[in-house]
């Protein structure tokens, strides 16, 4: 029988201790062993090197024991030090750029609003870089001291290349904009959709924090769907995030073919293109749309039900500012649609998203690639290096 490679198990070793003081820290040995199914010596031993490294650091905790002739208790956690990210994300309407620590606590937010879809890529790719310098000298951390960027944006992202094949954000289809930004600041740059952000913060930090299926339902200027899965996040060949706009779904009359969910909405919302909500949802007062688009996605969602059976789905965008107009009507579509049998499996969550719950998924992706690559003994592994 062909064994394991000693470096590769060492390796996820590494990477569960890290994982566990992350979750649970400040953290014992004793918890990471009963947590992880590790021996406490492989702990020990793993714990040495991560402090050795920098990337963990003790904490004593309470008074000294017994009378003067004990140590107090010492627990772990992370050394928010360790690494600096960056990231970014792309709105129609807006560039926001957060710097973050190897916690992914937000250090410092800009946000630039402007027109991001009338722009052509070399333009974005410039504004996004001016965005970075500005975020990390407002920070105080120098461009050299960043470990990773990650960019998130609305559309179909294939993470493996850094490649954005469609999105409402550029004009022309497959843009390497991972490149782009890699080129510019000599930082090695990812790109994902925005909900795989969001996705993997509310694993981290939000509700789904402790479990480790759930979907995630963007419902803003784009659809958006994440997909978490046994812990991670969902993706198709070559990285490629799903996009809950391309589903099909029968138009409410029921007469013509099947259409794409966004051109549903989009036609509901007589734009005739992409989605495209009022500055002010609650000031749109066509009841028929937002009965036609709580149906649509309603059905889109129970779908999604159907094939996944999640515990719980979050929901969330700026659509949902529409209040129950648009909630009752969909969550109505959800109960009609769902297959009995499965009618109470799902917990649905409303959600309110800030800047900082994706500027923290954006940390946490790049700092996961840290957490997960083979670490040397002088720390993390070094980021794959630009593209030239």
């Amino acid at each position: 029988m062909k064994t394991a490679d000693p470096e590769f198990m060492r390796a996820i070793n590494r990477f569960h201790v890290m994982d566990a003081i992350r979750r649970a820290g400040p953290i014992s040995r004793v918890e990471i062993a009963e947590r992880t199914d590790l021996s406490p010596t492989t702990v020990s031993a793993i714990t040495a090197a991560l402090i050795d490294d920098g990337l963990i650091k003790p904490r004593p905790i309470g008074a000294v024991r017994d009378a003067g002739r004990g140590r107090p208790r010492v627990m772990l956690e992370l050394n928010p030090d360790a690494a600096f990210v960056v990231g970014v994300k792309l709105a129609p309407d807006q560039i926001t750029v957060a710097a973050t620590n190897f916690r992914a606590d937000v250090l410092r937010i800009f946000s630039l609003p402007i027109r991001v879809d009338r722009q052509s890529v070399a333009v974005i790719a410039d504004l996004v870089e001016d965005g970075v310098r500005r975020c990390l000298a407002d920070a105080g951390l120098a461009i050299e001291a960043i470990s990773g960027i990650c960019v998130g944006l609305p559309g179909i992202v294939e993470t493996a290349s850094g490649r954005c094949r469609q999105s409402v954000i550029f004009r022309e289809p497959d843009v390497p904009f991972g490149n782009e930004i890699s080129s510019r600041l000599g930082v090695a740059a990812t790109v994902d959709s925005d909900v795989n952000l969001v996705t993997l913060a509310e694993h981290w930090f939000g509700h789904g924090r402790g479990i480790d299926d759930f979907l995630v339902v963007s419902i803003g200027n784009s659809l958006g769907l994440g997909i978490m899965h046994k812990g991670e996040l969902f993706r198709g060949a070559n990285g490629l995030s799903p996009d809950l706009g391309d589903f099909l779904v029968r138009p409410p009359n029921g007469r013509n073919a099947p259409t794409r969910l966004t051109d549903i909405v989009g036609a509901a919302l007589a734009t005739g293109d992409e989605p495209s909500w009022p500055s002010s949802a609650l000031d749109f007062d066509d009841d028929d749309a937002f009965e036609t688009i709580g149906d649509a996605i309603g059905f889109a969602i129970a779908n999604l039900i159907t094939l996944f059976a999640p515990p719980k789905v979050v929901l969330a965008g700026a659509a949902l500012s529409a209040g129950d107009r648009l909630l009752t009507r969909l969550l109505a579509a959800v109960r009609q649609f769902t297959p009995p049998g499965l009618a109470d499996v799902s917990e649905i969550v409303v959600r309110d998203w800030g800047d900082e719950i994706w500027a923290r998924g954006a940390a946490a992706m790049t700092l996961r690639e840290l957490y997960g690559a083979p670490w040397s003994t002088t720390g993390p592994a070094r980021p794959r290096q630009p593209s030239a």
